[in-house]
């Protein structure tokens, strides 16, 4: 499928060009990732998703115009098998929530160390969850129905999807589950 040769193509979404120009910066050093785009929009980022077609879009959720929500569930329509990593510096439900359901495969915050990035970005790629630990926690109480907001939220999951839920919010890693 990829013409790079096992590299990862990655789409970097973000309406701060000093916070793009960091991310690429760093991940043109990791040799197996390879970022093809830029984006200062959701707009930009679903005419880029359709032409080229990303492993990983990394999405910033608030940008001007169409939101990092409405972003992913775009992105996922168009490219199904392109897994979204929201990078954002907001971990309040009313982001967090939205942006899972919408389809993000992770939820990381941008007080992250870059190799932690990286790591993320390489679980994405196996399909594999990556939730900041402030975000897992909110996700976990949520489940629990710790706070009576919204019980419905997660309420068309299997027992089996909410036990592996639980198992990723207290950090186990896939393997670990399965």
């Amino acid at each position: 499928m990829a013409s790079h040769q096992n590299r990862n193509s990655i789409l970097i979404v973000d309406d701060h060009e000093v916070v793009r120009n960091g991310i690429r910066a760093y991940l043109e050093t990791v040799k197996d990732f390879q970022v093809i785009g830029e984006a200062a929009s959701g707009e930009d980022a679903l005419k880029l998703v359709s032409d080229l077609i990303p492993d990983i879009v990394l999405l910033d959720l608030i940008m001007p115009g169409m939101d990092g929500v409405e972003t992913t569930r775009r992105i996922k329509q168009i490219s199904p098998r392109t897994q979204v990593v929201v990078l954002t510096s907001y971990h309040e439900d009313v982001h967090i929530f939205p942006a899972l359901k919408a389809g993000a495969i992770s939820y990381i915050l941008k007080d992250m160390k870059m190799d932690k990035l990286a790591e993320a970005l390489h679980r994405a790629v196996q399909g594999e969850v990556t939730l900041h630990p402030r975000v897992a926690a909110r996700v976990l109480q949520n489940i629990r129905g710790g706070d009576g907001e919204d019980p419905q939220l997660f309420a068309e999951l299997t027992e089996r999807e909410l036990d592996v839920l639980k198992l990723i919010a207290n950090g186990l890693s896939n393997n670990q589950i399965a």
